[in-house]
């Protein structure tokens, strides 16, 4: 598949290069989700200038600093000598910038952490004597949001406040997932559309695989994601056990749980015994970046009228199906899963279609809030509201119901609901009522 958007992110990476060439050493931390694209955004922000690529893959550090002295003669065409401390081959490189200008890519940059965590400060101490005499355009990047963060923003690490920019990659936005269909599939349908949505997330690798293998449709995306040797079927735990280590047991019993519609506290902990999961949802949210507690639009932020959402659509789906039924994989029965999957698209796909619109409601920039509404403790459809946008510059709200065939659609039950709304919370707003199917996308 070809390299896809980005421009802005490009841009800002060409800006930072031109600072380390022309004037002194920049450094870039680029992080995001594992698969959401660093690597290639790094590798095509760095054509046509000199680079050195260094992925730190979890090993001894004298073995590691002869693979890395191998790729540094290779790229730079320079002499290299042997370093068994990659704080010593970072002083060289750093020296060497005084003389070449190139950039140095060092890829999961966290790992570092397992194998010497002496290394942080080691380069702090070089990067602060050689910065501004070298020219080295220096992008580390990692997968493991909670280490990387602790890194570079905690006040008591040696790296803290070395970065000269901090860069977060998020997923394709939903214009880019149309114009990447449309790429691989003239006349793709809406159905096809909110398919690649509800499996990717707009997750670049995850799109890719679907792409470079002919899969357009949700059949066939289904069917791809249970093959025998998929990696799909993994990726969830992969993904997570790298950020939860060891102690991830009842990390993935809370997103298994949302996952599965039971989003309250309370109904998470009678799932899982009666435990207090209070502190673990905190964890989830504010280091994890994976859960978002959501309350009813223009409540107080006391208010105990709590949700909780898996912010990663692709997990929300591994959760729902491969953890569910993790039974069958693990007996070869591909076939039977799938078969499951596919008869619940149409219920799972319409809380994906609702997530969707949200999204591109948040890429108008049109919007100070958006969000939800409901009343009282049960989750009934009387009681809630799929989505409330309030727009940015005056006193005006966007009320809107979704549904994935526009003839399931009660007008009479709706406009109870927006009148309910407007008594309750919206009494000072015009409001704009509508539906929001397939059609809308």
């Amino acid at each position: 598949m070809k390299f896809y958007n980005r421009e802005k992110e490009l841009a800002a990476l060409e800006r930072v290069r031109q600072i380390a060439f022309s004037n002194h050493s920049q450094m870039t931390v680029l992080t995001g989700r594992r698969r959401i694209g660093k690597t290639s955004l790094v590798f095509k922000s760095c054509e046509g200038s000199p680079t050195v690529y260094l992925f730190v893959s979890r090993s001894n550090e004298a073995d590691l600093c002869m693979r890395f002295t191998s790729e540094i003669r290779l790229s730079l065409d320079v002499y290299v000598p042997d370093f068994t401390s990659f704080g010593e081959m970072f002083r060289f490189l750093m020296d060497l910038g005084k003389r070449i200008r190139f950039n140095l890519i060092i890829d999961e940059f966290q790992e570092f952490y397992y194998i010497n965590q002496e290394i942080y400060s080691l380069m702090q101490d070089v990067w602060d004597r050689f910065r501004k005499e070298s020219h080295v355009n220096l992008i580390v990047s990692g997968s493991v949001y909670t280490l990387m963060n602790r890194i570079f923003r905690d006040a008591k690490e040696p790296l803290y406040g070395r970065a000269d920019t901090i860069m977060k990659l998020f997923p394709f936005t939903t214009s880019v997932l149309k114009e990447i269909l449309a790429d691989h599939k003239v006349g793709y349908t809406k159905d096809d559309l909110l398919a690649l949505y509800t499996f990717t997330g707009g997750v670049p690798k995850y799109i890719e695989l679907f792409m470079d293998n002919g899969c357009t449709d949700m059949e066939s995306m289904v069917d791809f994601m249970l093959q025998p040797d998929s990696s799909f079927l993994t990726e969830g735990q992969a993904l997570l056990i790298q950020e939860f280590g060891k102690k991830y047991g009842n990390y993935f019993s809370i997103l298994s749980a949302i996952s599965n519609g039971r989003n309250t506290l309370p109904e998470m902990e009678a799932v899982m015994g009666g435990i207090s999961l209070g502190g673990q949802l905190k964890r989830l949210e504010e280091d994890y970046d994976l859960v978002k507690k959501k309350r009813p639009i223009l409540s107080k932020e006391n208010s105990q009228s709590v949700r909780y959402d898996v912010t990663d659509m692709f997990l929300r789906f591994w959760f729902r199906y491969f953890i569910k039924y993790q039974s069958y994989i693990e007996i070869h029965n591909y076939e039977r899963l799938a078969d499951i999957i596919k008869k619940d698209y149409p219920t799972f796909s319409g809380l994906a279609l609702e997530m969707y619109f949200r999204q591109q409601m948040m890429e108008s920039k049109d919007f100070a809030e958006i969000g939800s509404w409901w009343q009282g403790k049960n989750n009934k459809e009387q009681d809630e509201i799929d989505i409330v946008g309030l727009y940015a510059e005056d006193r005006r709200a966007l009320v809107a119901e979704v549904k994935r065939q526009s003839k399931n659609f009660k007008p009479e039950l709706f406009a109870q609901k927006v009148e309910a709304l407007r008594k309750k919370v919206l009494f000072k707003y015009e409001i704009e009522s509508r539906l929001l199917s397939l059609e809308d996308m």
